[in-house]
């Protein structure tokens, strides 16, 4: 009965339009008050899913993005992106996946990517002669690449929910390859689609200064660099490399670039900590919300619920991809991995899946839900910067999410896509 209550309520708060956040923690409320357990469970819980200090990284990480995001990289990793291929046919519409990839390296935030790069490729491409929704399309899914970079602050909360059973430095190698596998997908579909359509090719500037505009990118650029060679050789923790980031970024954008103001500066702070707060209440409360999951065997449950459907862990494995996009289109990202990471990871673990290569699945999949209403952050912000309504993007992103699932199924089904660097790099064993 009481697992009957946790979910009616919980989905009862979503259907209502609760904030997600608000809907994990009043569900979890209702159903300790129903058990009869003490009021402190709820403030015990919240306290110490909040207070771990690897959960530090997370406002670093974020103020790292917004600082990237408001200091004019942005317009350098765009004139490299463009120079590098923006002669192939539907030029701009690859340069805009190049471009987003790269941005999202130094992010690490799709959110933050699609702002940025929505901001500068999207008028350009409708300037250009490219169909909105073309624009849209291509900077919103191209922009999901962020969630699997160095920089993610969502490796950090799938490290935690997963219980200490990943390493951070093992994630971050990781999502360096599906980051690729992923970006090639988007650069097929970006130019099967502008193919179909008859869009024209631009031209090539010549090396001279494909090497100019790379060296302008590059110290943005750097940071990605900074931090996986600081991980992995053991200079720095994940944590403190949030850190260094940040003092990177600072050095960055005020005295090499001299692109940020003050003013600037104080609305990237101000924005990091707006999300920082959004992230540890959700961190919060779900921590209530697993505290309840495992009191109820939830995991247990689920797992011999798929069992019964079949034992065969390629179907186990879709099976979780389907149930995880289809939670990602109504909850945010952070919220799914935290709530879905206790449940599903022993069931694919069981099923032969490692710890890492669940990560990537899972960041993935919940990447897909910010591009899927009615949730759909980065899809809302790409169609309000080009200023079209969601329908009309909805009717021609079939090739796009093709490109995504497509990626989404060879890091579920080819481990060596997610384990191969950790291996090599860190001797990762898994």
């Amino acid at each position: 009965m009481e697992l009957i209550i946790l979910g009616a309520t919980f989905f009862g708060f979503l259907i209502l339009g609760v904030p997600v956040a608000f809907a994990i923690g009043l569900s979890a409320i209702c159903t300790i008050f129903y058990e009869g357990l003490p009021v402190a469970v709820i403030f015990q819980q919240m306290m110490s899913g909040m207070n771990i200090f690897s959960f530090l990284a997370i406002p670093f990480f974020v103020f790292s993005g917004e600082l990237m995001l408001h200091g004019g990289v942005a317009d350098k990793i765009v004139q490299l992106a463009k120079n590098l291929v923006g002669h192939i046919r539907g030029g701009l519409g690859m340069s805009n996946v190049v471009a987003c990839t790269l941005f999202g390296g130094v992010s690490g935030s799709p959110v933050a990517d699609v702002s940025a790069m929505g901001a500068v490729m999207i008028p350009m491409m409708k300037k250009e002669g490219f169909d909105t929704d073309y624009a849209v399309n291509v900077t919103t899914h191209a922009s999901l690449v962020g969630a699997l970079m160095p920089t993610s602050h969502n490796m950090i909360i799938y490290a935690l929910a997963a219980g200490g059973k990943v390493s951070i430095g093992a994630l971050i190698a990781a999502g360096l390859l599906p980051a690729m596998v992923l970006m090639v997908c988007m650069l097929v579909a970006a130019y099967a689609v502008a193919v179909k359509r008859g869009y024209p090719s631009g031209k090539f500037p010549g090396w001279p200064e494909v090497f100019r505009s790379f060296a302008a990118a590059l110290p943005g650029l750097l940071i990605v660099g900074i931090i996986l060679t600081g991980i992995l050789s053991g200079v720095f923790t994940a944590t403190e490399s949030a850190a260094v980031a940040v003092t990177y970024t600072i050095v960055l954008t005020f005295f090499i670039y001299r692109t940020m103001t003050w003013s600037n500066f104080l609305h990237a702070a101000a924005k990091a900590v707006k999300t920082t707060g959004v992230v540890l209440l959700l961190i919060g409360v779900s921590t209530m919300f697993q505290y309840l999951m495992g009191l109820y065997e939830v995991a247990d449950f689920a797992g011999a619920l798929m069992s019964k459907v079949s034992t065969h862990p390629w179907v186990i494995f879709l099976l979780i991809n389907i149930i995880l996009f289809l939670l990602g289109t109504f909850m945010d990202m952070a919220a799914t991995i935290l709530i879905c990471t206790p449940i599903f990871l022993p069931i694919a673990m069981k099923a032969g899946m490692d710890p890492v290569q669940f990560g990537m699945l899972m960041l993935i999949n919940c990447a897909l839900g910010l591009n899927t209403p009615p949730v759909g952050t980065t899809q809302f912000v790409g169609c309000a910067i080009g200023g079209i309504s969601v329908g009309a993007v909805m009717r021609t992103i079939l090739p796009f999410y093709a490109a995504l699932i497509a990626a989404l199924m060879f890091v579920t089904y080819v481990p060596e896509f997610s384990l191969w660097l950790p291996r090599l790099l860190m001797g990762y064993k898994g």
